[in-house]
């Protein structure tokens, strides 16, 4: 769940910067009154690095573990809450001339929240789980720092790949 939300935020973080955040009619001369937009990324520049460090969140949740990963998460959430705060900070709702695309923009705006929301839910939920969830590598951790498997089947195969005899009585008495 936190990776799904890492990427569906940076997805939506990236589609935002690509929408028009602000249009106008500007005087072109010649050309007569043109229409200038600006993007989400030309208006609010933060939302495609935002996006990179929520894929990069994606590799450091599932590569840490512990403490680290809570401090992961802090950093995610934080960057979550300003991609909402780029999305909110300075959106109109009435007021705009015939002709804007409007719709494209409160569109852009709109995105750039959901995918903060997204991003802040999956900062939160890394925190939240940092101890639960198993980190990459668990598997192969040193045989002192990993649980003990409590199935009788699985405790006979470890033996064996430690390249003990588990049928061997008197050595497994012996300890």
């Amino acid at each position: 769940m936190i990776v799904a939300g890492l990427l569906l935020g940076a997805l939506a973080l990236w589609g935002a910067s690509r929408l028009t955040w602000f249009a106008e009619f500007r005087d072109g001369g010649v050309r007569g009154t043109v229409l200038y937009r600006e993007t989400g990324e030309q208006r609010a520049t933060a939302l495609v690095p935002l996006a990179l460090l929520s894929l990069a969140g994606v590799a450091g949740v599932i590569a840490t573990g512990g403490w680290a990963r809570r401090v992961l998460g802090v950093v995610l959430a934080l960057a979550g809450v300003a991609a909402v705060w780029a999305g909110v900070a300075g959106v109109r709702f009435s007021g705009w001339a015939d002709g804007l695309p409007v719709t494209q923009m409160l569109l852009g705006r709109g995105l750039a929240v959901v995918g903060g929301i997204l991003v802040a839910a999956g900062g939160l939920a890394a925190v939240k789980g940092a101890a639960k969830t198993a980190r990459l590598g668990t598997k192969y951790a040193a045989p002192a720092t990993r649980k003990k498997a409590r199935d009788p089947d699985a405790e006979l195969w470890e033996a064996l790949s430690e390249g003990e005899d588990p049928t061997d009585v008197r050595g497994r008495h012996s300890e």
